[in-house]
C-alpha cells in the first residue's frame, strides 16, 4: 500500500510542478483560496509551449503560452474577484500588446515594475491575449 501511495505523491508533485513551474502559475498561500495570484511562465530549454488550468471558487484561472513566429504569445484568464501580477519576458512595455493595443493605452493593466528580465504587470478578472514581440 506504501508504494501506491508514493505513486500518487510523486504523479501529484509532478503535476504540480508543471503547473507551477512551467505555466508559471502560483498563488499567494496567504490569501484565502486563490485571491493573489502570480503567473511567471518558465521559458527556456526545448519548451515551446505550456498551458495549465485550474476550477478555483471564483471561476477559471488558467495561464498558456506559446512561442510562435519569434513571438511570445500568452492567453490568461484570472478569475473574479481576483488580482494577478504577472511576469512578461519583455524588456520593455513598447513591445506588449494585449489583443493588439499597446499596454501603455490600456488603463486596468498596471505595470508594477521589473524584474528578472521581466515585466511585471497588474490585472485583475477576466481574460487577457499577451503579445510580445521579441
Amino acid at each position: 500500500a506504501s508504494m501506491n501511495s508514493f505513486n500518487h505523491y510523486a504523479y501529484g508533485a509532478i503535476g504540480d510542478w508543471m503547473y507551477r513551474v512551467l505555466a508559471g502559475i502560483d498563488t499567494d498561500v496567504e490569501g484565502p483560496g486563490y485571491k493573489k495570484i502570480t503567473i511567471k511562465p518558465h521559458i527556456g530549454g526545448k519548451l515551446t509551449q505550456a498551458d495549465a488550468t485550474f476550477k478555483t471558487n471564483y471561476g477559471k484561472l488558467s495561464s498558456n503560452w506559446k512561442l510562435e513566429d519569434g513571438k511570445f504569445i500568452i492567453n490568461i484568464e484570472i478569475p473574479a474577484n481576483t488580482t494577478a501580477e504577472i511576469f512578461l519576458p519583455a524588456k520593455s512595455t513598447d513591445i506588449v500588446t494585449e489583443s493588439g493595443i499597446p499596454i501603455a493605452e490600456i488603463s486596468n493593466i498596471k505595470k508594477v515594475g521589473y524584474l528578472d528580465g521581466c515585466i511585471v504587470l497588474k490585472i485583475g478578472s477576466g481574460k487577457y491575449n499577451f503579445e510580445i514581440r521579441q
